[in-house]
């Protein structure tokens, strides 16, 4: 029988890459975006396409609904993926876009996630599959508030992870570093959206350097293709016995290591330099 996959996120980047690939495999893919002008463009590229936004309750029960009622109330496995960031110091986030990043990257996935697990458990098996960071291993400056959501993405899936384990339910976290997709572009929406810099302790800072950071674009190191992501996403699935989680790109191994090996104060020393 065809397995089946729900997808968030599809819009472009990981999720779209991911889509098209499984399907080519012969998934029946249900790629979901948050926005219905992309879920038209997916249908008529032929994909089911559910709108779910994380931000909207009522949409996740009613793109999850649309799946099921497709699939005769099965679902094979869960992708969770689709996230942005919030850049710019911790002390010039306000309390409000905190809120906003966590329903967005966190609260939302625990939502759609415990609406999915009743229905692998009635029929005795599935995957989900959480799509992390290497910022959910280590934190870097200015990206404080998409930190905060993965740290915290990480502990929630370690944790349902070892409940399921009785479930035949296998909860896996991918770990991408840098890809190429529309994070940045995305990123900079919300920055305009809630960093008041001009009335910031450090807005001589802003204008030497972080907005160039952000506008510009780092030049430090490579990109990785989205596709990097889905070969990962593809074991997880496919795999009899998928790892606890998967690293892509080298910097997420270098970041790995690190964090193992070096005291604390050394890390922040690399990592402030990175």
């Amino acid at each position: 029988m065809q397995k089946s996959i729900l997808i968030t996120g599809c819009s472009s980047g990981i999720g779209l890459d991911a889509a098209r690939t499984l399907a080519q495999r012969g998934w029946r893919v249900f790629a979901s975006c948050r926005s219905q002008l992309d879920c038209d463009r997916l249908r008529a590229e032929g994909f089911a396409s559910p709108r779910i936004d994380y931000e909207d309750s009522a949409s996740i029960a009613s793109g999850l609904a649309e799946v099921l009622e497709a699939t005769g109330g099965t679902l094979d496995a869960l992708f969770n993926n689709g996230a942005y960031a919030i850049p710019g110091p911790l002390e010039d986030v306000p309390t409000a876009a905190l809120r906003t990043i966590f329903e967005a990257n966190l609260i939302g996935w625990h939502d759609l996630t415990n609406q999915v697990i009743p229905v692998m458990r009635r029929q005795g098996h599935g995957r989900i599959i959480n799509n992390s960071s290497v910022l959910g291993l280590v934190g870097m400056k200015w990206r404080g508030a998409y930190v905060a959501t993965k740290f915290a993405l990480e502990g929630l899936s370690d944790v349902l992870r070892m409940e399921m384990v009785e479930t035949g339910i296998h909860v896996i976290l991918i770990e991408p570093g840098p890809i190429e997709t529309d994070f940045r572009k995305n990123a900079i929406f919300q920055f305009e959206k809630w960093i008041d810099w001009e009335n910031s302790a450090r807005v001589a800072q802003y204008r030497t350097s972080l907005k160039d950071q952000l506008y510009q674009g780092s030049a430090k190191g490579p990109q990785w293709p989205a596709s990097a992501v889905t070969v990962k996403v593809i074991h997880a699935l496919e795999a009899r016995r998928p790892h606890v989680r998967y690293y892509v790109t080298a910097p997420t191994y270098a970041m790995g290591v690190l964090r193992r090996l070096l005291p604390g104060r050394m890390l922040d020393w690399v990592l402030a330099r990175g």
